[in-house]
């Protein structure tokens, strides 16, 4: 087994998550099979009850493991199916040690960090590295490992211990360190300041821990003398520095790497030579040539709780950007708090209430994401209603399904009280409920999780026909409220079409409008799926809808999702010019590319 890991110096934020999805698509390229582990050193078990502010989205995997948002990046960038235990934290190490304390493992010994925890965390490794990820036998070619922080940290240190171990263990020739960091510039002195990188990477030698990569995180190309210093004071060969500059979207990143011959340092330190073939990128290459070169505008509106953070909706954002692009449309998207839309806000700030309501009317489609809590609920319902009565294509996803429903039924079945229990728990007309299954003492891991099935039961419905017109689909849910029950029949003859439910028959998995051009409620996360070359169809059907060309994804001859459609060549013209690495959102009205 041969070992890549991406550490990050200086800062945080640097995008190792995108540099170890895009030295996996390299190697992929090369003829390699690739596999992923994401190391966060927190204390938490998982990811699942970390605020989205905090550390961004909660990703679901198909196991209904709730991980850190890179797992995504690795899913998509790649084309795997990773599992929980490709997710990594203190608080997992530490629950396995004791456990084993507990029952006598460690009987006689005195548990301590080195060696308990280290061999610990370095049998993980080992042990998950192994585990196939494309359906074919055997293990991986390549284990790409990220370590999560920044390097000097004290919670990562167990981590960076046990990884010095692992490449002890393995060999020089099984294990490349490739190190993200910063070369700042300050604007008194216009030049690229390499002292902070030095510095990294001395903190990083501390650990017992040797760089064989430098990649370096800059606003413009890296220039050539600061390679050279960069070398001469890193001890790493020029050849083996790397500029990952500001570009237009993260999707350059595996192209950037190349150019620069990446693939052929890594080989070169892990001696792939007789394994590796001459990177094949050509079908990446023409995905990023279509995606610059559209410039027909779809604008969606996220109505959302979350709106300051983007990554608190990254699949989100990633799954329109896919549909988009397979349409052949240039996404422009525009972040609308939904506190900003309620009538308080109008009284308080009637500049913010203005400028959400602009948003949300210059949309041409708007998306209600999944979210908790009562914060800006009403807003959201707002939104919903707003959509609804002026014919504005809709999708809602899990809380924002959930949010449709309210609206429904307090429009349409004249309920004003109508709402959920997770919001107003005493009222008269719960039409959404806490599932009865549902943990009320604990709440990490207690939601409905993981790849579930959901069986279409109106054949004709828009979202079947999007589907295929298959029986069923297996989607990743996360939600601990559902539609009750008890209120299907009212809905149904008020006119929403309760579309596809769960196994029972009794759970709501989708809903629609018949009526409406496009309105649709899904209660599980169909964002989470979304690939580049295997895009959602609600977000397909969402993107066609906005765009008044729904017939045409309706018709399964026009959409071919294994490779770029029709619409792509259609709209496809010279490249422009490439900017900002990363930050493809920004907090109110992003362009995505």
């Amino acid at each position: 087994m041969k070992y890549v890991l991406v550490t990050g110096g200086v800062v945080s934020g640097l995008g190792k998550g995108i540099t170890a999805s895009s030295v996996g698509v390299l190697l992929q390229s090369c003829g390699l099979r690739v596999t992923c582990i994401k190391i966060d050193p927190y204390l938490n078990y998982d990811a699942g009850t970390i605020s989205p502010y905090e550390h961004g989205e909660v990703f679901v995997l198909d196991d209904g493991s709730e991980v850190d948002l890179d797992l995504g990046n690795y899913e998509r960038f790649l084309d795997v199916t990773l599992t929980r235990d490709n997710n990594i934290t203190y608080g997992k190490i530490q629950q396995y040690v004791i456990e084993k304390e507990r029952k006598g493992d460690y009987l006689g010994e005195t548990v301590q960090i080195v060696p308990h925890v280290t061999d610990t965390i370095r049998e993980w490794v080992e042990k998950v590295a192994m585990i196939p990820v494309d359906g074919k036998e055997g293990p991986p070619d390549v284990c790409i490992i990220e370590l999560g922080g920044t390097i000097g940290d004290n919670e990562s240190r167990p981590f960076a211990d046990a990884l010095s171990q692992l490449s002890y263990s393995v060999g020089r020739e099984n294990f490349c360190l490739i190190h993200v960091t910063l070369v700042p510039v300050l604007s008194v002195v216009g030049e690229q300041k390499t002292k902070p990188t030095q510095h990294s990477i001395r903190d990083l030698r501390g650990l017992g821990l040797t760089p064989n990569i430098i990649a370096c995180r800059s606003t413009e190309v890296l220039e050539e003398n600061v390679k050279a210093k960069l070398s001469r004071f890193c001890y790493v060969p020029i050849q083996n520095i790397f500029s990952l500059y500001d570009v237009h979207s993260i999707w350059h990143i595996p192209l950037l790497l190349r150019e620069q011959k990446a693939h052929e340092a890594i080989s070169k330190v892990l001696n792939l030579s007789g394994i590796a073939k001459e990177p094949s990128l050509e079908k990446w290459a023409s995905m990023v040539e279509i995606s610059d070169s559209l410039n027909v505008p779809v604008r969606i509106a996220i109505v959302g709780k979350y709106t300051d953070l983007s990554d608190a909706y990254l699949s989100v954002l990633k799954a329109l950007l896919h549909a988009s692009v397979a349409f052949g449309k240039k996404l422009v998207v525009d972040m609308v708090p939904s506190c900003d839309l309620e009538k308080t806000t109008k009284k308080e700030n009637s500049r913010a209430y203005e400028a959400a309501w602009k948003l949300l009317k210059d949309a041409d489609g708007v998306l209600l994401p999944g979210g908790f809590g009562d914060r800006g609920i009403e807003g959201m319902i707002l939104a919903a209603k707003y959509a609804r009565e002026n014919s504005i294509p809709f999708l809602g996803i899990c809380l924002g399904m959930q949010i449709a429903v309210i609206e429904f039924s307090r429009s349409l079945l004249y309920l004003p009280d109508a709402n959920s229990t997770e919001f107003e728990p005493e009222t008269k007309n719960p039409c959404i409920i806490f599932m009865p299954e549902g943990s009320t003492t604990h709440m990490g891991g207690t939601m409905r999780l993981g790849s579930r099935r959901a069986y279409f039961h109106v054949k004709d419905s828009k979202s079947a026909r999007l589907y295929g017109n298959k029986e069923f689909v297996d989607e990743r849910h996360r939600h601990r409220y559902e539609v009750n029950p008890d209120m299907v029949a009212c809905l149904e003859k008020a006119g929403l079409s309760f579309a596809a439910k769960d196994e029972t028959g009794e759970r709501t998995e989708i809903v629609e409008v018949p009526s409406h051009p496009f309105f649709i409620g899904a209660q599980f996360h169909p964002e989470y799926k979304s690939r580049p070359g295997k895009i959602s169809p609600l977000f397909l059907g969402l993107i066609a809808a906005s765009c008044g060309e729904l017939d045409a994804v309706l018709n399964p001859v026009s959409i071919h999702q294994d490779n770029q459609n029709m619409y792509l060549e259609k709209n496809k013209t010279k490249v422009g010019p490439k900017k900002c690495f990363g930050n493809e959102t920004n907090k109110k009205s992003q362009k995505l590319q």
